[in-house]
């Protein structure tokens, strides 16, 4: 996936703030990730040892974030996403909807510019879907972050301003919602 920094193009440029990041090192394209990126994944992708406190606060402990700081911010995002009650339950403790939003919670802890989400409501019921979508819709107002999906699910379409589409590999249709 070129625009997370995990692959490089054949051709042209990949810019994230506006840094042409295939001219990075990998190990310069990993820091960027970890400072820039966060990943929203279809299975969710949580550590199933860790609380959904710790699952959010392992981004932050990877980038030094001090003790307070990380306290602080975990609690909040935990709050933003209606789970600050189940801070100590670990994954297998909680729903497909609830995981999804410890999910979002996770990839906005180091506060980055980008979001990408893979077909983020794949495993959700209807009102959990629109559940999820309506916060990340939120948290992008509120914290300007922009937040990019991968999907074929119209209910997530109907939240994007800007509609994509690419077949094989090709964008065969760019314009605004």
């Amino acid at each position: 996936m070129m625009i997370g920094c995990l692959d490089k193009p054949d051709a042209g440029a990949v810019r994230i703030k506006g840094q042409d990041v295939t001219r990075l090192s990998a190990n310069q394209r990993a820091d960027l990730r970890r400072t820039s990126i966060g990943f929203v994944f279809q299975f969710f992708a949580l550590v199933p040892v860790l609380t959904a406190y710790e699952n959010v606060e392992l981004p932050l402990l990877l980038s030094g974030v001090r003790p307070t700081e990380r306290r602080e911010r975990v609690m909040g995002l935990l709050r933003a996403v209606g789970l600050e009650d189940r801070a100590k339950h670990r994954p297998d403790q909680l729903s497909g909807g609830q995981q999804q939003r410890v999910a979002i919670a996770r990839a906005l802890a180091p506060r980055p510019v980008l979001v990408l989400a893979d077909e983020p409501t794949a495993n959700l019921d209807t009102a959990n879907g629109q559940q999820a979508m309506e916060i990340m819709e939120r948290l992008n107002h509120e914290t300007g972050t922009a937040f990019v999906y991968a999907t074929h699910d119209p209910r997530v379409i109907a939240y994007a301003r800007r509609v994509v589409k690419m077949q094989d590999g090709a964008i065969v249709d760019a314009g605004l919602v």
